[in-house]
């Protein structure tokens, strides 16, 4: 790898800034940035998130990357257990939690965007400030909004949109945040080399290996690697390798990306 691209833009495999390091769970603070904030989980059997919550400004989502995480949702509050390979987003007012009611440990993303004050949060409650709070509230009188408004997207579902040498799968297209599963094959050549005004485009590899430029520097980057290039950062990526890469890709907020993607796929 060449020299660091700077600002904690490339977090590789199973590193991180700890935030909980105990029997039965482990967190880490992969990206915090005003536009999103990412978490990786490991959990054991029987361990659960929060008691469920709203949050009144931002979005709460989470990618399934190993095991089974049980997810409680919306004013029903009906429990969906959700597999690897899938993503459920709590859009404002939406309740949610999550559990780990499997035989097994489950390892997961967690994404809030915008951060809502959630990084910080996390710092502090693991340096002891019990008293630290962040855009998190108790459930409404009136339960919230339905289930129906979260998004819920197994393995395999999402708009699939193809192009040449690659496809991905549009797993959510909120205002805050578009979230896309893409593969792209050997050869692909990656878009030009460019930068984003306003959004934090973030990549977290999931097969293969990518090749990440960032300010001209070049970074070959295998599964678990998070990229997160805040904007005004030049940058491109393209596969490296004889297969194909598997990546998420992350546009917080939106800003017309996943109408971008329809325009240019057939």
């Amino acid at each position: 790898m060449s020299e660091s691209p700077g600002d904690d833009i490339l977090v590789p495999p199973k590193d991180g800034e700890t935030i909980t390091d105990r029997e039965g769970r482990e967190v880490a603070l992969l990206t915090g940035r005003d536009r999103i904030t990412i978490t990786r989980y490991r959990i054991a059997p029987g361990e659960r998130g929060p008691d469920p919550h709203v949050h009144h400004e931002h979005t709460d989502a989470f990618y399934v990357l190993e095991g089974e995480l049980s997810f409680v949702l919306g004013r029903e509050r009906e429990t969906i257990a959700m597999p690897a390979g899938s993503l459920v987003a709590a859009p404002p007012n939406v309740i949610h939690t999550f559990v780990n009611a499997s035989d097994d440990e489950v390892r997961f993303l967690n994404l809030h965007a915008p951060d809502g004050g959630f990084a910080a949060f996390m710092r502090a409650r693991r340096d002891g400030d019990e008293e630290a709070t962040f855009d998190t509230h108790d459930p409404p009188p009136d339960g919230g909004r339905p289930l129906a408004d979260a998004i819920v997207s197994g393995p395999g579902e999402g708009e699939r949109l193809v192009g040449e040498s690659r496809s991905c799968l549009l797993k959510a297209e909120l205002e805050e945040m578009a979230f896309i599963e893409f593969e792209i094959e050997p050869g692909y050549d990656g878009p030009d080399v460019h930068e984003h005004e306003n959004e934090v485009d973030v990549f977290y590899v999931l097969g293969g290996e990518l090749e990440f430029t960032v300010n001209g520097s070049r970074h070959r980057s295998g599964v678990g690697t998070l990229a997160s290039v805040p904007p005004g950062v030049e940058h491109t990526f393209a596969p490296v390798g004889e297969g194909a890469a598997r990546f998420l890709n992350l546009h917080t907020p939106d800003a017309g990306f996943a109408e971008f993607l329809r325009r240019v796929s057939r």
